[in-house]
């Protein structure tokens, strides 16, 4: 028996050697079986991951791509949708040559209009190694080359996510466009975080119904009156709800990048404008606030301003229109009115003269009280600042109550009017679907003086400027406005004007309120070379509410 230093000591030294060897034998075989399944598991999973990687580039039903949510109208209708896409890719290389008929036939199935067999044919049989035969495929057209595919090999499909708008240039400016991996304009914009992160569609207050009535009714005024440009709007008075809203030029939202970026700016938020008679609706308020409704105001003769020192403040005196002249002062024999005959019969001189009755400041902060003086901070997006003036001297206080010299975007006046009729509250509009609950507003006017303003109002579609409006079945009330717009100088230009008409129904308790305005619209033979409100913004208005009554009252 041996000894060795540092072991234990055996009493049977061979037969441990023995078993030793018979465990390492065993051992050993362990683990070439351990590698060996190893092995496969790893080719399996490498399998497994090639498959996929081959149904994710090969095939639209497996692996999801990253999506937005859709966007639709009130009613459901869809005006944003992500579509699965691909481009399609053929490697004349890889066809067998007895599966080049079979293959032509393929490409000729999917793009007839491209390809007719012999193009086909000649695209097989080229030398390139590859080359794309269609993009922007849709999802028949790629399930027909998946099924190619497995019989040729020979396809390959890149494939994406692509935002598509089938109302196509309708919703262009509400809805927006999307990029590649956000939101660009629009609701597509203001919503990306909910239309990143949500499946459910985004339910707009828009119906697409009257959308595209006004849609259409402003492409034929466009056109009749050869303007530069039409809007119009449509808001629930009480909720704030947009139910239309559209705006020409416009552009393919599918293709946007093909319009100058001047075109597909949101003017209805974006562009200040002056709105002429518009604003006398606040000086009619003004005036009732005040106490002067029963003033007796003269208007037969123009009205010039001084500055402090007796001098002429405008280059020439206010005055009103000759039909003003004509038809009340001849006619009517009316050498004076009082507030409501003013805004009635839209008398510049009286409207300025009230201005000037007024106590110092109190235009400038009721107008201030209307967000005239900032940019609305709105759920959908802001808009630009209204520009008033910095100095509320006699000129600017008489030039402000008929709408000059002052400048607001088309959602400010919305606004204000809206706040003038419905009863006395700011309401902030929405373009989100409202269900029945708290609204944010804030008063503004006195409930009494708003229903004395819609009275007003009816009278004026009724009987003088507004009478174009009118729609059997409902009573409606509304305001013209005409501005004429100022040249490089900053002096008005006689030639380009804006008109502008505003509309409330049904009057006496007001549910919408409708805006309609055209950019440098031209007199026509039937308006007998007249290109005011009355001859073209009214008549749209008219038009439109024909077509939009029925559906709003259903």
């Amino acid at each position: 028996m041996r000894f060795n230093i540092g072991q234990d000591i055996l009493p049977h030294e061979y037969k441990g050697e023995i078993y030793h060897r018979e465990s390492a034998m065993r051992l050993r075989w362990v683990m070439v079986g351990f590698t060996v399944l190893f092995c496969v598991f790893i080719a399996r999973t490498l399998q497994l991951g090639l498959q996929s990687n081959d149904i994710q580039k090969y095939s639209m039903y497996g692996t999801q791509i990253e999506s937005r949510a859709d966007i639709v109208d009130r009613n459901g209708v869809v005006l944003a949708k992500s579509v699965r896409s691909g481009n399609i890719k053929l490697f004349p290389q890889k066809v067998k040559d007895k599966d080049v008929n079979n293959v032509a036939e393929v490409i000729h199935e999917i793009a007839p209009m491209d390809y007719s067999m012999t193009d086909a044919l000649n695209i097989v049989r080229s030398d390139k190694r590859g080359l794309y035969i269609r993009k922007n495929a849709t999802e028949e057209q790629i399930k027909i080359v998946n099924e190619a595919h497995r019989k040729y090999n020979c396809f390959e499909v890149e494939q994406f996510t692509q935002r598509r708008y089938p109302q196509r240039n309708v919703f262009a400016h509400v809805v927006g466009f999307a990029g590649k991996d956000s939101g660009l304009e629009g609701v597509e914009y203001v919503y990306d975080e909910y239309l990143r992160e949500n499946k459910d569609p985004l339910k707009l207050s828009i119906d697409s119904r009257v959308q595209n009535i006004f849609y259409e009714q402003l492409s034929i005024a466009m056109n009749k009156y050869r303007a530069k440009g039409a809007m119009g709007m449509l808001m629930n008075s009480s909720t704030g709800e947009m139910i239309a809203m559209v705006q020409l030029p416009d552009f393919d939202p599918n293709n946007y990048n093909a319009s100058p970026v001047s075109v597909r700016k949101f003017r209805l938020l974006r562009d200040n404008f002056e709105m002429g008679s518009i604003f006398k609706i606040f000086n009619t308020a003004l005036a009732y606030k005040n106490g002067l409704q029963n003033k007796e105001y003269k208007v037969s003769e123009p009205l010039m301003i001084y500055d402090k020192y007796g001098r002429p403040a405008l280059r020439k005196p206010i005055d009103d229109v000759s039909s003003f002249k004509r038809d009340v002062v001849k006619k009517k024999g009316k050498r004076t009115l009082k507030a409501p005959e003013i805004m009635l019969h839209s008398c510049n001189v009286g409207s300025a003269r009230i201005a000037l009755d007024l106590p110092d400041g109190a235009q400038k902060e009721f107008f201030e009280r209307l967000n005239f003086n900032k940019p609305l901070q709105l759920e959908f997006g802001k808009t630009e600042t209204a520009l008033t003036y910095r100095n509320w001297g006699p000129t600017e206080k008489a030039t402000a109550a008929f709408g000059h010299g002052i400048t607001v975007t088309p959602m400010h006046l919305l606004l204000a009017v809206n706040s003038m009729t419905n009863g006395g509250i700011y309401i902030y509009p929405t373009l989100l679907k409202r269900n029945i609950g708290a609204v944010r507003g804030e008063r503004v006017l006195d409930a009494e003086i708003s229903a004395t303003l819609r009275t007003i109002m009816f009278h004026i579609a009724e009987e003088t400027t507004a009478q174009k409006a009118r729609v059997k079945g409902i009573e409606i009330g509304g305001k013209t406005g005409t501005a004429e717009k100022r040249g490089a100088d900053r002096r008005s230009d006689k030639n380009r004007n804006t008109t502008v008409f505003t509309g409330i129904f049904p009057v006496s308790a007001p549910q919408y309120i409708i805006m309609i305005m055209l950019d440098e619209p031209q007199g026509t033979k039937e308006s007998g070379g007249w290109k005011t409100a009355a001859w073209n913004a009214v008549p749209t208005a008219g038009a439109i509410l024909d077509g939009i009554i029925p559906l709003l009252f259903e």
